[in-house]
Parts: structure tokens; C-alpha cells; sequence
């Protein structure tokens, strides 16, 4: 069984070190964000992660959730463990001081959530969707509906859900059939089915609110058509109490390939009673604050796996003995070596340490670009940080989900065939972190749209900001023969980046399926150079602390390999996809349909 410790010196370092957190805090009028404040709720968050909510991840996968007549069960330990995350306030963490929280920034949030994650993947999954619920209400329902619903959401006694496919549509929303039909008081009556819907039933929270899309009689057909709506369990007065049952049920459980200890429902709508947010045909844009907001949320779970695969894989590898060093007895007291001896376990482990770390400083920029989002003051400065964010977010949710699928696979190669067996946790890890590379647009979706939507849309003026930075970081270390080793690749590339946009958009004005075909390539070529970046910039503050005297060499030199090691060893995958963009869209549409035979 796998043991998670909490990263917090790495945490600390990214925060802290890496991204200045408390001159972001202040600048942005975060006063109560102190460093010591920052530390004692991280430190907190890893007692509770690693003490309360891992030893729960195996017993739930082994027990799963149970359903009869419509009731959900979660597994043992559970429930108790939800009302001390809720007692002990970590709902309410980054939410407004106005609906009952503590106004703390989101990317301090995003943090915790990432222990949360790593420790028990499922159980995270329970309060992890009420933060995109409340994000979509905040920003687009009435004050009403804020006033009735906000509140109990920020405490965590009620969670929230996003409904959007359905049997027949998987991620063409456009043809849902989902319906709602307006009463005279104003609401709706919401009537169809939903699948996939995560934590969409369960006996942790007192109710569930779900965030649907429907479709109202004489919409326009297609994404023009849908409207969103709030659909309690439980029906709601105006001051916020429960009322009565609503038409909500669930239909059925998932048997699923991972994460069992969390339930993803078939859930029905039998005339519902549910309330319009925002206005008629605009849900898909309402809709997007909930997905943006769950897509840096995935990127993190990437993180978390990465990270917890890591963890497992090196106490292993250190204690395992098989073989002898090719290039001499490391371990002449043993019958054999300890297997970290061997490169190719070191490669591996290497893979898991860079995703895991380097993935922890994107998403960290990433949130800190959501807190400029909430409270800059200077638009200009706003409008830079949404550019950024919109073009970061796919790349970061789909390339660190592959990635941290990737480094699961990598821990249970290094126990060998004990990684295949249930005893030790890392079949598990593989088997939970899939779900990530598909859930809130697979890593097609995402790519099309970086690529079509951001790059192509924009004329490349998307991508302009950020390798801009990355270009003016070259610029001031150019000169430093410490950092030459990071600075040339990453010039090269940051060139190459821009020029093969160039070159997929000018196929594309002869072949539009260029964009197509070149669109996972591209983000995952985009994902390897954005992460070089940022371990770029890790080794430059490892190098200054240690030039200027440290008790932690050990931490600032094992930053510095790392960096060393995803530039030689990681960053050169990123020629094979630009190799495959080159290569064109041809040979993959040049059979027809009906000659793919088996």
C-alpha cells in the first residue's frame, strides 16, 4: 500500500521561491495570505491528506460506492472524512467573503487540491466540482439565486455537479435533448437524462446541485440552442433552506475501469424544477467559467498522479534489490543492487519527478494568472493574464493528464510484476489517472481547441504574450554560462514554435483537415517547450541560492539535475511531433471508411 507525503518543501519552493507568492498576494490585496498564514494551511492540508484522506484510497477502490433504488453509498470512511474536511473549513478556503469564505487566493487553493488529489483521487472528486459549480453561479446567475445557493455550497454541507452529455451526444453538446420548459413563477421544468455525471449522487453532503445544459422549446438547433440551468436535488426557498424532493434521481452507478470510490451516475430529470442562469441560448458561455475552471483542475490531477506514482516508485526502487550495477557492485553487502542503480529506472524515475515538479509550477502560474483574473486592478494587466490562461489551460490539462497517465505506467514498470498486483497501490494510480485524459474534453478536444479555435483563430496573436516572456527570460540570462545549457534549446524552440504556426496555418488555407491532424502534435509540442521553460527558470533560482549560501544544496542541486535532465532527455520528444506536423494530414485520411478492415 502506497504511503503519500505531502510535497510541501516542493510546494514551498514553487510558491515561494519560484513564483514570489507573497509580493502576488499583497499586490493584489490578498492581506490575510501571509507566508506564515500560506504555511500553516499547507501544512495543515498535509496532516489531514495524508493521515485521514489516503489511507481511505484503497478501501474505497476496493469497496467502490453501492446503489439501490436510487441511493448511493460511499465506501467505509468516507462520510466521515467529508464532514472533517468540511468542518475544518477547506471548502470555503478561496470562495467570497460575502456567501461565508475566507476570500484566500485561488491559487492557494489549487495547492491544497493537489494533495487532496494525490492522496485519494476519488474522494477529491466529491467536493472538487463544487468549485466550478460556485464559479459559474458567482459569475452568471442572479443575486437570488446567489443568495439561495452560494451560501451552502461555500460550507460544503451541499456539493454541486456539472451535467452535460448524454447517451447520444458524448462531447457534440449541440444534440443533446435535454429540456426545459418554462412555468409561469419563472422556472423550469427540466426534463432528460445525463450520463457521466461525477459525484452526481452520494450521502456526503445534505444536497446536490447540479449545473445542467438544456434546451428550450424553438431554440436554435446546435451549441446556438442551449440554456443553463440550476437543478437541485433538493428544492430550495428563497432563504436558502431545503424544501422537497425534486424530480432528480439517479438511474444507475458506473462500473468503471478507476476511481470506484466515486460515483459517476446516470441521472434523470423527470420534470425538475430547475432555475435559468444567465440568458436563454447563452449556456455554452455560462457554461465555459465551469469547464475552464475544471480543466486546471484535471492539469492538477495529472500533478497528483505524477507525484504519488513518483513517491511509491523511488521508496521501491531504493529497497529492492535485483542485479547487479552494470558498471560495478554498488551494494556489496546485498546478494544484489538496489535497483535505482540502473539508468533506465533512473529514466523513469526522472520522468515522474520532472512531470510532477515541472507540471507543479505551471499550474501554479496558471492560478496565480486566475487570481490576477479576480482581483487586478489594471486591466491591461488583467487582459494579459486571461491571454496567457486561455492559451495555457488546454495545453496544461491535456499534456500533464498524458504525462501523468505516463508516469503511472512508469511506477508499476519499476516494481515490476508487483506493480501489476492490487497489493501495492500502483495499478490503481494507473487505473484512476485515465479518467483524466478524457473528462472535461479529451486530449483531441483540447487540442482542437488550442489549435483551431486559440491558434488559428487569433492569426497566432494568442501565442504572441507568452513566448514573448519566454524569450525576454533568454534574453536577460543570455550572458550567463551557468544557464547556457537551458537559454540555447529553449531559444530554438521558442523560434521553431512560432514558425511551425505559421507553417500548419498556411496548409491550412489549402486543406483545412491540416489543423485536424496536426492538432495533438502540436499541443503535445507545445506542452514539452512550455515545461522546459519553467524548469529553466526553477535551475535559475536553485543556481542563485546556491551561489548565495544554503543549508538545502541537496534540494537546490537535485533541482538543478532534474532541469538538466528534462531539457536532454524529455524536451527532445517535442522534434518528433514537430516531425509528424511536418509529415502533413495525408496518410492518415487516405484510406476510405470502408477500407479500414480487420
Amino acid at each position: 500500500m502506497l504511503e503519500y507525503k505531502a510535497p510541501v518543501r516542493d510546494i514551498k519552493f514553487v510558491m515561494q521561491e519560484l513564483l514570489d507568492c507573497e509580493s502576488h498576494y499583497q499586490h493584489l490585496g490578498y492581506q490575510d495570505a501571509s507566508i506564515d498564514m500560506v504555511d500553516a494551511i499547507i501544512g495543515e492540508a498535509a496532516k489531514l491528506t495524508e493521515k485521514v484522506i489516503a489511507p481511505l484510497n484503497q478501501i474505497g477502490d476496493q469497496q467502490g460506492c453501492s446503489w439501490n433504488d436510487g441511493v448511493v453509498t460511499t465506501p467505509d470512511g468516507f462520510k466521515a472524512a467529508y464532514k472533517q474536511y468540511v468542518d475544518g473549513g477547506w471548502p470555503t478556503l478561496s470562495q467570497s467573503a460575502e456567501f461565508g469564505g475566507q476570500g484566500l487566493p485561488h491559487s492557494l487553493n489549487i495547492t491544497i487540491a493537489e494533495l487532496f488529489s494525490a492522496a485519494n483521487h476519488s474522494f477529491a472528486m466529491y467536493p472538487g466540482l463544487s468549485h466550478g459549480a460556485l464559479a459559474t453561479i458567482e459569475a452568471h446567475a442572479s443575486d437570488v439565486q446567489k443568495q439561495q445557493f452560494m451560501p451552502k455550497l461555500v460550507e460544503g454541507t451541499w456539493t454541486g455537479t456539472m451535467c452535460l452529455t448524454e447517451p447520444h451526444c458524448g462531447t457534440d453538446l449541440g444534440m443533446l435533448r435535454t429540456k426545459a420548459e418554462i412555468y409561469d413563477d419563472g422556472s423550469y421544468s427540466i426534463s432528460g437524462t445525463k450520463i457521466f455525471i461525477s459525484a452526481g449522487e452520494h450521502d456526503l453532503s445534505d444536497n446536490i446541485v447540479h449545473i445542467v445544459i438544456a434546451r428550450i422549446p424553438g431554440a436554435p438547433q446546435g451549441n446556438k440552442g442551449i440554456s443553463l440551468f440550476i437543478v437541485p436535488k433538493f428544492n430550495v426557498n428563497n432563504d436558502g433552506s431545503i424544501s422537497d424532493r425534486n424530480g432528480v434521481s439517479c438511474g444507475s452507478i458506473e462500473h468503471k475501469m478507476g476511481i470506484n470510490a466515486n460515483a459517476t451516475c446516470v441521472i434523470n430529470f423527470d420534470g425538475a424544477k430547475g432555475y435559468l442562469i444567465g440568458e436563454e441560448n447563452r449556456g455554452l458561455k455560462c457554461m465555459f467559467t465551469f469547464m475552464n475552471a475544471a480543466r486546471i483542475g484535471v492539469a492538477n490531477e495529472g500533478i497528483a498522479a505524477a507525484e504519488a506514482s513518483f513517491q511509491g516508485a523511488l521508496a521501491y526502487a531504493k529497497d529492492r534489490l535485483q542485479m547487479r550495477s552494470i558498471s560495478g557492485i554498488k551494494n556489496p553487502d546485498g546478494a544484489a543492487d538496489p535497483i535505482i542503480v540502473h539508468p533506465d529506472v533512473r529514466r523513469m524515475l526522472l520522468t515522474q519527478k520532472s512531470i510532477a515538479e515541472g507540471g507543479r509550477a505551471l499550474v501554479s502560474y496558471l492560478a496565480q494568472l486566475v487570481d490576477i483574473g479576480h482581483a487586478e486592478q489594471d486591466e491591461a494587466i488583467k487582459a494579459d493574464a486571461e491571454t496567457k490562461l486561455a492559451l495555457l489551460t488546454p495545453i496544461a490539462k491535456a499534456f500533464l493528464s498524458e504525462l501523468g497517465f505516463e508516469c503511472t505506467s512508469h511506477g508499476v514498470q519499476i516494481f515490476g510484476g508487483h506493480g501489476f498486483i492490487k497489493e501495492w497501490g500502483m495499478e490503481q494510480l494507473m487505473r484512476d489517472t485515465k479518467i483524466s485524459c478524457l473528462y472535461e474534453g479529451t486530449t483531441g478536444i483540447q487540442a482542437l481547441d488550442l489549435l483551431a479555435r486559440k491558434i488559428i483563430g487569433s492569426k497566432g496573436e494568442i501565442l504572441k504574450p507568452f513566448v514573448n516572456d519566454m524569450t525576454m527570460f533568454c534574453q536577460e540570462n543570455f550572458d550567463n554560462p551557468d544557464m547556457a545549457e537551458f537559454i540555447k534549446p529553449i531559444m530554438a524552440y521558442a523560434k521553431e514554435w512560432r514558425d511551425i504556426t505559421l507553417a500548419i496555418g498556411a496548409k491550412a488555407q489549402k486543406n483545412l483537415d491540416e489543423i485536424g491532424g496536426a492538432s495533438v502534435d502540436y499541443l503535445m509540442y507545445s506542452g514539452y517547450v512550455t515545461l522546459a521553460f519553467f524548469w529553466a527558470k526553477m535551475a535559475k533560482v536553485a543556481q542563485d541560492k546556491l551561489a548565495a549560501g544554503t543549508n538545502d544544496s541537496a534540494f537546490y542541486q537535485a533541482k538543478i539535475n532534474t532541469a538538466q535532465f528534462f531539457i536532454q532527455r524529455m524536451l527532445p520528444r517535442a522534434k518528433g511531433h514537430a516531425a509528424c506536423i511536418e509529415n502533413g494530414v495525408d496518410s492518415m485520411m487516405a484510406l476510405n471508411s470502408e477500407d479500414f478492415v480487420f
